[in-house]
This record gives C-alpha cells, sequence and structure tokens, in this order.
C-alpha cells in the first residue's frame, strides 16, 4: 500500500510540474507577442511584390513569337562521286536528282516589316541553294536572298507577302547589365521557343567571325538565355517586346547551350539591313586609325593617369582621322557622347555611319580633353556610296570553259551545257569540281554559252546549285557561295 501511495505522489508532482511549464510558456509567448518581431522579407528592396521581382514575359514572348520564322535551307552535297561511291537508292529509298539528297539545315528569323523583309544570320543561309521561311501560323514561302554582310555575320531575305506581323527596333545601346531578357528561335526544329535570362555583358568579342579583309564587327550582346542550334538569326528581345538584339553564336565546347549566348546589337543590325536593302552593299565608314585597349601595364608604360578610352598606335594618311586632327598616341574617349573603352565598342559605334556622316570624337592629349568633328570615310578614302556592281565572276571560279562539242553532248545525251577544260584556285576547285564536268544548269536555268555563266553568276549573291555531268556519265551536283 506504502507502495502505490509513492508512486501516486510522484505522478501528481510532474503533473504540477508539467501544468506549471505550459502556463509559465503561455505567459512569455504573450509578452513576445507584444514585441516587435525582426522578419525576413517576402519582396525585394524597392519592389511593391513578388510579382515585381519576377516580370511577366507573356505579352513579349506572345507579341515576339509571330514575328519570328522558322528559316530552312537545302545545300547540294560536294562530293562529286556519288554514283560510283553510293547506290543511294539501296541505302535511302529514292532520292530526288539521280540519287543526291540534299543536305538540310535549319536556323531562324526575324521579320523587320509588314512587306516581308526578314533579317537573319549569314551563317544561317550562306551557300544555301534554296531557301523555304515557315511562319508562326505555319504558312510556308519561298525566301529570297537580298543581301549579305559577312563582316557582321548578317543576312536579309524576302518574302512575297504583305500585313506580316514584325517586330521593331529598340535601342541596344540603352540595355543595362542585369536587365532581363528574351531569346526567340527554333532550337532543334522546336518551333517558336522562348527563354529567358539577363544580359551578363556587353560588347563581347569572342573572335568567331574573322573575315579575310579584316573588316569583322565584333561587339556582341552577352546573355544567359538558353540559345540552342537553330536559334541563330532568332530574336532578342527586352521586356517591352522590342528587337535589341539577333542571337548568333554560343560559347560551348561541345555545340550545346552552356551557359552563355551571344547576340548581335540591334543598333548594327538596323544600319546593316537599311544599307543591304537600299543599296545591296553594307556602305561601311572607317575613321583610319589603328587602335589598341589600355590595360595596366600599357597605362604605366605610357604614363596614363586613368585605364580609360582606346590608344590611337597609328593614323593613316588621308583618312578621316588625320583630316581631323587626330594625332597617333591620342586616347579617344567617346564617339558622339557614347564611352569606349575597348576596340569593340569603338568599332561597333563606327559601324552604324555611312561614309559622308560626321561623328563627335573626344580623345585625352597631354592630359586634357580635345574634341574633333570628324567627317568619315570609305576604305577608298572618299565620302561616296559604294554601289552593288556587276561582278566579274569567271576569275572567280578559276577554270577555263567551252562550249561542250557536239560529240561530248552526243555521248551524254545532253543538247546545251559548257565543259571546264582546264581547273586552277577558285570557287569551282573548291567545290570538288574536277576537269572535264560538263555545267548544264545553274540554278535550274540552262546553261548554253559562257556568257549565260556569266550573266547568271555576276548579279548573284549567296547560295549556288550547279547540275551537270562528267565524261563517264555520273551526274552530280554542287553547292557554294558568292558573296
Amino acid at each position: 500500500m506504502k507502495k502505490y501511495a509513492g508512486l501516486f505522489l510522484v505522478a501528481v508532482l510532474g503533473g504540477l510540474v508539467s501544468l506549471g511549464g505550459y502556463f509559465l510558456f503561455q505567459k512569455n509567448t504573450e509578452t513576445l507577442r507584444g514585441v516587435p518581431q525582426q522578419t525576413t522579407p517576402t519582396q525585394l528592396a524597392g519592389l511593391s511584390g513578388m510579382n515585381a521581382a519576377y516580370p511577366d514575359f507573356t505579352i513579349p514572348a506572345n507579341n515576339s513569337i509571330h514575328a519570328v520564322v522558322h528559316v530552312k535551307t537545302e545545300y547540294a552535297r560536294k562530293n562529286n562521286m556519288y554514283d560510283n561511291f553510293f547506290n543511294f537508292h539501296d541505302f535511302f529509298g529514292d532520292t530526288p536528282n539521280g540519287g543526291q539528297q540534299p543536305l538540310q539545315g535549319a536556323g531562324s528569323g526575324v521579320i523587320i516589316s509588314p512587306d516581308g523583309y526578314i533579317v537573319t544570320n549569314n551563317h544561317v543561309v550562306q551557300d544555301a541553294s534554296k531557301i523555304e521561311i515557315v511562319l508562326n501560323d505555319k504558312r510556308s514561302y519561298e525566301g529570297v536572298v537580298v543581301g549579305t554582310d559577312a563582316s557582321t555575320d548578317l543576312a536579309v531575305l524576302r518574302i512575297k507577302e504583305n500585313n506580316l506581323p514584325f517586330l521593331t527596333y529598340g535601342n541596344s545601346d540603352e540595355l543595362q547589365i542585369g536587365e532581363w531578357v528574351l531569346a526567340v528561335g527554333n532550337p532543334f526544329n522546336l518551333t517558336s521557343t522562348v527563354t529567358a535570362g539577363i544580359v551578363s555583358a556587353k560588347a563581347r568579342n569572342i573572335n568567331i567571325l574573322g573575315t579575310p579583309d579584316g573588316t569583322s564587327i565584333e561587339s556582341f550582346i552577352q546573355t544567359d538565355a538558353a540559345v540552342n542550334r537553330g536559334n541563330s538569326g532568332g530574336a532578342l528581345v527586352n521586356t517591352k517586346g522590342e528587337l535589341v538584339g539577333i542571337n548568333a553564336a554560343i560559347a560551348s565546347g561541345n555545340g550545346f547551350y552552356a551557359g552563355y549566348s551571344f547576340a548581335i546589337p540591334s543598333n548594327i543590325v538596323k544600319k546593316v539591313v537599311g544599307d543591304l536593302i537600299d543599296y545591296r552593299e553594307v556602305q561601311r565608314a572607317f575613321l583610319g586609325v589603328s587602335i589598341r585597349e589600355i590595360d595596366s601595364k600599357f597605362a604605366e608604360e605610357k604614363g596614363f593617369k586613368e585605364l580609360r578610352g582606346v590608344y590611337v598606335s597609328e593614323v593613316n594618311d588621308g583618312s578621316a582621322a588625320k583630316e581631323a586632327g587626330i594625332l597617333k598616341g591620342d586616347v579617344i574617349t567617346s564617339i558622339n557622347k557614347i564611352s569606349v573603352n575597348t576596340t569593340s565598342e569603338l568599332l561597333e559605334q563606327i559601324s552604324r555611319y555611312r561614309p559622308g556622316e560626321k561623328v563627335v570624337v573626344v580623345v585625352r592629349r597631354d592630359d586634357a580633353d580635345k574634341t574633333f568633328t570628324v567627317n568619315l570615310r570609305n576604305r577608298e578614302g572618299n565620302t561616296s556610296i559604294v554601289e552593288n556592281e556587276t561582278k566579274d565572276v569567271l576569275p572567280m571560279l578559276g577554270a577555263k570553259m567551252q562550249v561542250a562539242s557536239t560529240d561530248v553532248m552526243r555521248k551524254l545525251g545532253i543538247d546545251h551545257g559548257v565543259q571546264i577544260i582546264e581547273l586552277g584556285d577558285g570557287l569551282l576547285r573548291n567545290a570538288g569540281i574536277r576537269e572535264g564536268y560538263v555545267i548544264t544548269e545553274i540554278d535550274k536555268k540552262p546553261i548554253r554559252s559562257i556568257d549565260d555563266v556569266s550573266k547568271i553568276l555576276s548579279n548573284k549573291s549567296g547560295g549556288i546549285l550547279l547540275e551537270g555531268v562528267y565524261p563517264n556519265r555520273v551526274r552530280a551536283y554542287y553547292g557554294f557561295g558568292i558573296n
């Protein structure tokens, strides 16, 4: 009995202790409720709510996808002995052109006017023998190359249609690092794809164009919006739905998106596109100087007090810069009130102007700023507009040709053609053509004389398709490009 009484007493004491602890906890809680608490904010500083932290992309996305097109291209294979080495019927079934199956490519483009002008990358359509433009509503058109510019990797196409949806240009100068942007295109043939990211950097030079004449302009907008194969030529738009860039490249070791993509700024696009539409040639202006960037070592060597501007290492005789009074050793700090601190930034600014236009250049000389008005010139040193003149392409082909003899045509079962009797360095050899080849058609047009070759190719820009036959009756098709 004493044993049970002791257990009962322990239980009662335990209950009292628990009850007391509960009331004490409640009292402390009531006290804390009356004290202002420090809480973790649920919205970003300076923003009125979570929607401000995460912008609504639906409006710019919906506006953009209707103005971005799918660019499908075909290229003739450069192998010159299809029928000798492969029987394409056995491997692939019936194929067009007597067993030749053309190569296919795809990219994107942006409609920039309601009457069918489209901007894309030069590398999307270069050497193409056929271009198909597919709109977001699945309408399909044949695309015609208006003009191309390898120096900026831009091309202008046109389709026969009116009242098309299009994007308006935004001011790429106003883009800020950290600003939201959308990439719109057709990666992996997935049409009307929209991805979002921020501007990671501006005026990037990634050394991918490298045109032979040294006129390439690389001043890319770098973003982390996902861009992949097929996005080339697509739109980079801001949250207003304005076109601020044309997507052109990715930084990747395997050819797939790895975190960074690059777009051509809209201010460059607008100028180049305008030139190609108006003149079929880019009206490129030059200051006439050699330049280099300034780093800490170079600044110390030259005694510069600050790392600002672009150093003029040489001024060309007869150039716009020399005429204006710019000297070797000057440091260019701005072009038309836009600061320049890299060669890419300077080249980007000059690329927006045509020969004959004037720009205000500020340079630092002997620790003082000096201002010059420079009347820009073309490569020839004058201010004339460069016209798209008819080109003599026969020397570019690198071949001696003659009208195929009656005997050759009879043996090959043809009634027209021009035969290559001697082949040197040029476009034809680079395309894989060999001596003896008889050209019967160029871009589906019959060739009966050397004059036919000259007339068809002289005003041609972009991809060329040659059709013909060898003396051993092997038919072959070749594709190459003329810029």
